[in-house]
């Protein structure tokens, strides 16, 4: 088995920036193709060295993680050590990819753990706090997921709370990498690469809501976002 940073090495020899790809058991995916500078020649010179690898050029997993950086650039800080859940299903998975470039872009640490039960309308108790002195969580929350629990709570007539808004329990950092990335373009890039995984995401009359909507407003998902965040600015303004 190749060890990952005998693999970083050669690509950094060769003028891949690793910075901006994903290096994954035997796979490379490519975050940004062109910070990454992961030409077709270097990847000719690559698999000559590493046949049993495969680089991926996904235009929909760089889609994502653009999305995610915006969100990663202003949340990490050097050398965070950062708690992720073990990547069984795809929403966790694709997490997992998106943070992978960051151990090395921020030196961040990765502690993988069981999966632990998140609930976007409940509040999130990070499990065994104080054994892995960690510095944050990176949960799985995505932009289909808050705005359905902003969907569910107006159908509930609960005052509006934003779940991304909670950035910090119990001392640690909460991190949503994903939350500007829609469900479906997870679901596209895990079907493309043929991943295996599952989708345990139940949305229930939320995400009934939610597709009906689609159907007659553009970009309903980020716009509904937009305004649920102005909504809780004016709140807290008012306070």
């Amino acid at each position: 088995m190749v060890k990952k940073q005998e693999v970083v090495r050669f690509l950094q020899k060769n003028g891949v920036e690793t910075r901006f790809v994903s290096i994954i058991d035997e796979k490379i995916y490519i975050n940004n193709l062109k910070l990454s500078r992961f030409s077709r020649k270097r990847e000719e010179i690559f698999l000559e060295h590493f046949p049993n690898f495969e680089v991926k050029r996904s235009k929909m997993f760089q889609k994502i993680c653009t999305r995610a950086s915006r969100v990663l650039k202003n949340a990490l800080k050097p050398h965070d050590k950062i708690i992720v859940a073990n990547p069984s299903n795809c929403v966790n998975r694709t997490l997992y990819a998106v943070l992978e470039p960051y151990t090395r872009k921020y030196g961040v640490e990765l502690v993988m753990v069981p999966e632990f039960n998140f609930k976007e309308r409940e509040e999130f108790k990070l499990p065994e706090k104080q054994e892995l002195n960690v510095d944050a969580v990176a949960l799985p929350l995505t932009l289909d997921g808050e705005v359905e629990h902003i969907i569910g709570t107006i159908l509930d007539g609960e005052n509006l709370d934003l779940v991304s808004l909670h950035t910090c329990s119990d001392g640690v950092k909460m991190v949503y990498p994903l939350i500007n990335v829609p469900r479906s373009w997870i679901k596209s890039w895990v079907e493309i690469e043929g991943l295996n995984c599952v989708f345990e995401e139940e949305a229930g009359l939320p995400g009934e809501v939610l597709e009906f909507l689609e159907g007659f407003i553009p970009d309903v998902r980020e716009k509904m976002m937009r305004s649920a965040l102005y909504l809780s600015q004016m709140n807290d303004y008012l306070k």
